[in-house]
């Protein structure tokens, strides 16, 4: 897909979320229902790809919203772009299993690189951008961490930004 339809995500980690890992919880039902309102606003815009970086938290939200849409608007296509073979091996069971059903649903699987470095996560949010003419964005606000820096290269590179603050 080209960049002038290709939308994509960067967000916060479970740790840095009010809720967790709890998506039962209301807050983030209701950051859900905001990912859902960001992605029918980037498909009015044109786009009709959507990059994920398949990441515990924020990006398996927007994955599984990413594919709802999919279910619900014609044209639509979600890619898992992992920055690693490694990448949920350490991560608790249930995540990796969710990951695993998304990642199946998804219509493109992109590895980024197949071992884990220091760099991989940023080369695969630079991936996604380089890629990208939108950016939804579950920021918190504060200027430091992947999704701080990820959101700065976008703007950077003059992407759309759509920002939901997980409170």
């Amino acid at each position: 897909m080209d960049r002038e339809h290709t939308c994509c995500f960067t967000g916060h980690r479970p740790d840095k979320l009010p809720w967790g890992a709890d998506e039962g919880d209301p807050r983030c039902i209701a950051v859900f229902t905001q990912l859902t309102a960001a992605l029918d606003r980037a498909y009015e815009s044109g786009c009709r790809h959507f990059i994920c970086g398949m990441a515990r938290g924020g990006d398996l939200l927007f994955c599984r919203a990413a594919l709802d849409l999919r279910d619900r608007r014609p044209g639509v296509t979600v890619e898992g772009a992992i920055p690693c073979e490694s990448q949920a091996t350490r991560w608790p069971a249930a995540e990796r299993q969710r990951r695993a059903e998304l990642l199946d649903r998804c219509d493109f699987e992109t590895m980024v690189q197949h071992h884990y470095d220091w760099n991989c996560m940023m080369r695969r949010n630079r991936y996604m951008v380089d890629r990208s003419c939108r950016i939804i964005a579950l920021y918190d606000g504060i200027p430091s961490g992947g999704t701080a820096g990820t959101l700065a290269y976008a703007l950077k590179h003059d992407l759309t930004v759509d920002i939901i603050r997980p409170e």
